[in-house]
């Protein structure tokens, strides 16, 4: 969403470092150009210009114009401000309650439901108890929907039968869920096409009943200033608590989220960064400051891998190196934790210095799965006894798997080669030790 504002932004930064010293032309030119990067971006305007104003108030002070790398200062008083307008700090749900009860609102389309299954399958991954209650009773199919992702996500739901009063559901639903030892009640409200009186008399009696700990407003980033304006108009008749924003990974460009917090001076608590029901994060404003600006998010990155990889695998995949066993089987393990973590190109992006600079259609995600295809097309004996994979053998497993001899014969020079720097790597090393310094890297990495 923010490659474009990242690819002007490393531009200006670009042309300030091959400056040896700076004065305020130097910082005016640069402000008028992230004036322009952040408006095209479509940040709202009046926080485009508190934003510069506060930019430039820092960066013309003493301190930086004289400083040993003026440029590096004035970079880091940008990231600083960026990481302000986002947010500051990180803001955690607040679950307070027996049970916590959660109001996800927002308008009709914003992802609302599939949210509500997302943020029930992250609360269940912390230890949590979650319970989904359907109190959309307009839009068709809503309920259908929403026990769907019930079951997709292995969550609890709540079933109405005929009942269609939302207030009386969420009754209902706060009584079963303490009978029941849910800690967590997760309301999915109705939205509308555009905001009216009855839709927000609704949720106000919701609110009344119920309690709840947190109203997260579900906004999606791709609709610009409207998520904004709406956010805003749902604040003054609800009071939310925190915002979601939905469709992070898309290609729109990103305004919503670095002027949604300035406006509505409320905390972007999550954001959804891909269909999958496992694409919900915390959101990081300092993480997310240092992304647009280039400078990767490692943080994020070790998370991922963190979350994804078998702690227990990683331990044996490090006692066979540390006994020169590393076989393709231990490779097409790996080759399968690393698809689970999600795709090349995403995972590239955390990266420093390639933020905003890969794209999908650069990296050849097909790769991997050309490599799992012709691992998965051998049998266990071969993958474990490489030697044995004749000529004939070769081209067996080439039809098998839709690739050639030549592929084969390469994949299997990228192996010998990772396991003999995996034997030197290893010397003098004991298991445990190998085991933490591997902890979560796909054998790729050894290439």
């Amino acid at each position: 969403m923010f490659d474009n504002l990242q690819d002007k932004m490393d531009r200006v930064f670009k042309t300030l470092r091959g400056e040896a010293s700076l004065n305020e032309w130097h910082i005016d030119t640069a402000l008028k150009e992230i004036r322009v990067a952040l408006l095209e971006a479509d940040v709202h305007f009046k926080v485009v210009k508190e934003f510069t104003a506060r930019v430039r108030e820092k960066a013309v002070g003493q301190e930086v114009l004289t400083a040993f790398s003026p440029a590096q200062q004035v970079t880091k008083i940008v990231r600083d401000e960026l990481q302000t307008l986002l947010g500051g700090s990180q803001v955690a749900l607040a679950l307070v309650g027996d049970p916590s009860v959660v109001m996800m609102v927002g308008l009709q389309g914003s992802g609302k439901t599939t949210t509500s299954g997302k943020l029930a399958l992250h609360l269940k991954s912390r230890g949590r108890k979650p319970y989904l209650v359907p109190c959309d009773v307009y839009r068709p199919a809503a309920i259908d929907q929403l026990r769907v992702v019930a079951r997709d996500t292995k969550t609890p739901f709540h079933e109405i039968g005929d009942l269609r009063d939302p207030l009386r559901i969420a009754r209902e639903a706060l009584k079963e869920a303490r009978t029941l030892l849910y800690d967590t009640v997760i309301l999915d409200t109705a939205g509308r096409l555009h905001i009216d009186d009855d839709l927000m008399a609704e949720l106000e009696t919701i609110k009344r009943e119920t309690r709840p700990s947190e109203i997260l407003f579900v906004a999606d980033a791709m609709t610009g200033q409207d998520a904004v304006k709406s956010a805003k108009e749902f604040d003054s008749r609800l009071g939310i608590t925190g915002l979601v924003l939905t469709k992070l990974d898309g290609d729109a460009r990103g305004g919503a989220a670095l002027s949604i917090k300035s406006v509505v001076n409320r905390p972007i608590k999550m954001v959804g960064v891909g269909e999958k029901y496992a694409d919900l994060d915390l959101f990081h404003p300092d993480r997310m400051a240092a992304r647009i600006l280039g400078m990767g998010d490692v943080l994020s990155l070790i998370e991922k891998v963190e979350s994804e990889v078998d702690q227990k695998e990683a331990a044996r995949l490090a006692d066979r190196v540390a006994k020169d066993r590393f076989t393709l089987e231990d490779l097409r393990s790996q080759l399968g934790q690393v698809r689970r973590m999600g795709p090349m190109s995403q995972i590239m992006q955390l990266l420093p210095g390639l933020g905003g600079k890969v794209r999908e259609e650069d990296v050849d995600e097909g790769a991997i799965v050309r490599m799992q295809a012709i691992l998965d097309s051998m049998t266990a004996r071969e993958r474990e006894h490489p030697q044995l994979l004749n000529g004939s053998r070769k081209k067996r497993i080439a039809r098998g798997s839709g690739t050639t001899v030549q592929e084969i014969n390469r994949l299997l020079k990228q192996y010998l080669a990772m396991k003999k720097m995996m034997k030197t790597f290893s010397k003098g090393m004991g298991p445990r030790k190998l085991a933490r310094l591997t902890k979560g890297l796909p054998p790729e990495l050894f290439q």
